[in-house]
């Protein structure tokens, strides 16, 4: 893993830490009973580290519904790789590390609460666009020099896009904790991205 890439996943974690003060005190107080200060303060950093990573609250509240701070498991993950490993083992690995239960827990919280103040919908899209900004960046790091950037770029694209149904809740996905008897048409998450990777493994 370069320095680069490394600042990078740095940098995410710093706004994942920021964001998810932002999103804890917006299920707390609701949006309109906290202001930027106060999620600096809880996160323990500067209003101007605020403005390096967010525009204003609304997008760290939305971003605090997909924060992803596994830094260490991604390194330990680059550590481990050889030179047999692919792009898509990484990018699954990258993926089942983001989905966790605690994620569609912030993410329906997040559906609800976007309801009642519209001005956070326009965030929600760019929350996603980040991770998969940086799980791309992170594999043309990684891979640029045997596989093409197309098709890295289709990769990623596919493997998030994949992700939206989980995300918004419009799958028939049963997520850790979900009882098995109130939805006996859903399939577990785990079959859910066993069958995602293997399509693209093996093709559609």
């Amino acid at each position: 893993m370069n320095k680069q890439s490394l600042r990078d996943v740095k940098r995410e974690a710093t706004a994942n830490a920021l964001a998810e003060a932002a999103f804890d005190l917006a299920m707390e107080r609701g949006m309109d009973s906290f202001v930027v200060e106060d999620v600096v303060q809880r996160a323990g950093y500067s209003r101007r580290t605020f403005a390096n990573h967010f525009s204003c609250k609304e997008e760290a509240v939305v971003m605090g519904a997909s924060a992803f701070n596994n830094v260490d498991e991604v390194q330990q993950l680059i550590e481990s790789l050889t030179e047999n490993s692919t792009p898509l083992e990484v990018m699954e690995h990258l993926v089942r590390m983001e989905l966790t239960a605690g994620l569609f827990k912030k993410t329906r919280e997040l559906v609800k609460l976007s309801k009642q103040h519209p001005t956070l919908e326009p965030y929600i899209l760019s929350a996603l666009h980040s991770h998969q900004g940086l799980a791309e960046q992170l594999l043309l790091d990684l891979f640029e020099d045997n596989y093409a950037k197309g098709y890295i770029q289709l990769l990623v694209g596919a493997s998030y896009g994949a992700a939206l149904p989980m995300l918004y809740g419009s799958g028939n996905i049963l997520f850790p904790g979900q009882s098995s008897e109130e939805s006996p048409d859903f399939i577990p998450l785990d079959q859910y991205l066993d069958d995602m990777f293997n399509y693209l493994k093996n093709g559609f």
